[in-house]
């Protein structure tokens, strides 16, 4: 029988203690900065919302090696993330087209169970997809009531590690979500890692190269990559287990077509201006000279006609 457990909802749309995890997601799910954690008793989760609860979290690992065995002590579940973009016909570095497609995956392996989820979107960045993968896993994991276990999240992201490890989230949240030099790209998607990570005490991560010799790594990104094979314009985007809410991106004109499925109808022309029709003369005045020389023909014909007949 499954432990009872209560959800803390420090910070969200309506905070409390909740009794079910779907409870709790209804308040917490696209609320920026939510602050949430599930407890064994009652009275442990209203000492978190009432700010009691200890804050201090186990140092996080920085592993950052190649090996293709994960050696960083014993633990409970090892989740593989990864994210990619066909960047097609540009050349390196260039922008990513509203028409190139993109997709997330991710593993989680614990004890005999092995899970997999995987989505795509078109004309979004590789850095986009490899924060999505991280957000969908730890989804998944709070949804199988996980938070609690010892988990190490292997990637071969810098962009999503560096944040993470290196502290940079703090550092954005104070500045209202802003980098010292201006814009947070993919800010909405750094507000739900941070306040996903709340939630996990026990998390560590690991980096690992990418194509390389760690298994699941290579099996995520061929997962994403069978998710780019099947995405078609016009037709679903093949999706397994994509759970979390995050804000969407607004669909660029480019993509109206490649979600709704119809070409795009050219432009109608302008209809022309009617030419303006120039008004007709207006007739002349009769002269008494034309009067009078129209009457004496007129005359003329009938004094004929009535000749004939005589």
């Amino acid at each position: 029988m499954a432990k009872k457990k209560f959800y803390a909802v420090r910070v969200g749309r309506k905070p409390g203690v909740y009794l079910t995890w779907d409870d709790c997601k209804k308040q917490t799910d696209g609320y920026g900065g939510a602050q949430y954690k599930s407890f064994p008793t009652r009275a442990e989760a209203e000492a978190f919302i009432a700010g009691k609860a200890s804050s201090a979290k186990p140092k996080r690992s920085t592993t950052s090696t190649a090996s293709s065995t994960v050696t960083t002590g014993k633990v409970d579940i090892t989740v593989y993330t990864d994210g990619g973009n066909r960047n097609t016909g540009n050349v390196q570095g260039g922008q990513v087209k509203a028409t190139d497609k993109s997709a997330w995956a991710y593993q989680i392996e614990f004890g005999t169970q092995t899970l997999t989820g995987t989505s795509g979107e078109w004309g979004a960045t590789n850095n986009r997809m490899e924060v999505m993968a991280l957000i969908q896993a730890l989804d998944r994991l709070t949804q199988l009531d996980q938070t609690e276990a010892k988990i190490l999240v292997v990637t071969d992201s810098k962009y999503v590690l560096n944040p993470i490890q290196q502290h940079w989230l703090a550092g954005w949240k104070k500045r209202g979500w802003r980098r010292s030099s201006g814009e947070l790209v993919n800010a909405e998607l750094w507000k739900v890692v941070d306040a996903q990570l709340q939630s996990f005490p026990h998390l560590d991560f690991k980096w690992v190269k990418g194509h390389a010799t760690t298994s699941g790594n290579n099996l995520v990104d061929g997962l994403l990559n069978q998710t780019m094979d099947q995405m078609k314009p016009g037709q679903p985007i093949p999706t397994q287990h994509a759970t979390a809410a995050v804000p969407k991106r607004a669909a660029r004109s480019e993509q109206v077509d490649l979600l709704s499925g119809h070409s795009a109808k050219p432009k109608a022309k302008p209809a022309k201006a009617p030419t303006p029709t120039e008004p007709a003369p207006k007739p002349k005045p009769v002269s008494k000279q034309q009067t009078a020389h129209s009457v004496s023909a007129m005359e003329s014909i009938v004094s004929d006609w009535k000749n004939g007949l005589s």
